[in-house]
């Protein structure tokens, strides 16, 4: 296999830069750099030099052993002067090394995939660690990355497994000694973990809310404060203000961190019977993005006939409170009334909405569980009808498992033969 180099921190000009290399030669090639051998695993302080002998930089020099680094293979990594110039004149000297070459984009990642240092899982939560602006964007990413998500797949695995070895020890050992109605066992099994795949389905669609963010729509009338609102909201002059109605034509998007999580506030058209066609347009388009989004802010009298049907954990403020006698329920974005409130509740409701957020973060999660779930289903009904089925009831839960091979790995024969012997001696 090649060996791979790359910058690993961020391009430009910073205090220290990180050039990452991985792969047979890794240690070598860092060796001929610095002129004298480097443990195996551990750091030490280098000069580097070309092949000219040309000082290049000096530089705190890290090994990591095979198969214990983060790829799984010889790791160096040369924590070099943040110079542009510095690592331009590195980068030059390893790609002109034998058997080294630059490495494709994620490709470190995926050797770890590859050798078996992190499951497909790890590697979604690694992305969405480095992709990470909030608090809990931060602590759920985590979690899929310390392998959370893996051990409990593999929790289901390894129940799952157990269910078919029963079923296939039935089926092939019929003269030995095993349970002769291994119905109840297998029955509870499967039952257990399609109780478990339900519930981290139904919690999919928080936790994707919480990776890519919640949107919050303001809604309203022509002219009733709601640029001036996101304006306040976003500190800064994101939207066009005017007494003139009709001031807002497109979608004005601000992404904001509320109660620790990412929350797209959209400034809409208001919604009125307009004759010009671009505001018609923007009304269109501001109706089918305030009923996608995850929460709508209505600013309206509480006579005024709303737009948009009204969901449960909407949020109904009277605008410009400013000019109101009773500013009960009120918002205004012109003095900053009631906009504390208004962050309270939204992240209020948004922080009982994330609440049932699973482990799985991504719709291919909860597709692969959902064939996990109908695959067990079946096999459940085929129990119930007896020995003869349990051919079709094995070949189903393999399926079940084979659906659940998308999120941390494989499982092959070898697994199911291990658990027959193991439970019942065989000896076979």
């Amino acid at each position: 296999m090649d060996t791979i180099f790359a910058l690993a921190s961020a391009p430009g000009k910073a205090g220290v830069a990180v050039v990452r290399i991985s792969g047979p030669r890794a240690i070598s090639a860092a060796t001929e750099m610095a002129g004298h051998p480097l443990p195996e695993a551990g750091r030490k302080l280098c000069i580097l030099r070309g092949r000219d002998g040309v000082r290049l930089d000096q530089a705190l020099v890290l090994t990591f052993a095979g198969p214990a680094s983060f790829t799984g293979e010889e790791v160096v990594e040369l924590h070099l002067h943040g110079s542009p110039a510095v690592i331009a004149a590195v980068l030059a000297e390893l790609g002109a090394a034998e058997g080294l070459r630059m490495a494709e984009p994620g490709e470190f990642t995926r050797r770890a995939l590859e050798n078996g240092r992190l499951d497909l899982a790890q590697v979604e939560g690694l992305a969405d660690l480095i992709d990470a602006e909030t608090e809990a964007q931060r602590r759920q990413a985590l979690r899929v990355l310390a392998g959370d998500l893996g051990r409990v797949a593999e929790g289901w695995r390894g129940r799952l497994i157990r269910a078919a070895a029963l079923v296939e020890a039935v089926i092939d050992f019929a003269d030995e000694d095993v349970p002769e109605d291994v119905s109840p066992e297998v029955s509870g099994l499967l039952e257990g973990v399609l109780v478990d795949l339900t519930r981290s389905a139904e919690g999919v669609s928080a936790a994707e809310r919480i990776r890519v963010g919640f949107e919050v729509a303001i809604i309203g009338a022509p002219n009733v404060g709601k640029s001036t609102l996101l304006n306040a909201l976003a500190g800064r002059k994101a939207a066009l203000t005017s007494d003139i109605a009709g001031t807002t034509r497109d979608v004005i998007e601000v992404r904001m961190d509320i109660g620790g999580l990412a929350v797209t506030l959209l400034d809409t058209a208001g919604l009125r019977e307009a004759e010009d066609q671009v505001e018609r347009m923007g009304i269109a388009l501001a109706r089918e993005r305030a009923e996608a989004a995850d929460l709508r802010v209505f600013l309206a009298e509480p006579s005024e006939e709303l737009p948009v049907a009204v969901c449960p954990g909407d949020i109904l403020l009277r605008p410009k409170a400013d000019l109101l006698t009773d500013q009960q329920d009120a918002v205004s974005g012109k003095t900053g009334q009631g906009l504390d409130a208004l962050v309270a509740r939204i992240g209020e409701e948004l922080g009982k909405r994330s609440a049932s957020a699973g482990l799985a973060t991504r719709e291919r999660h909860r597709i692969a569980m959902v064939r996990a779930q109908d695959a067990l289903a079946r096999a459940l009904t085929l129990l119930s009808e007896g020995p003869e089925r349990y051919d079709i009831v094995a070949e189903e839960i393999r399926t079940g498992v084979r659906a659940l091979e998308s999120l941390v790995g494989r499982v092959d024969v070898e697994d199911l033969l291990d658990e027959i012997f193991a439970s019942f001696c065989l000896g076979k």
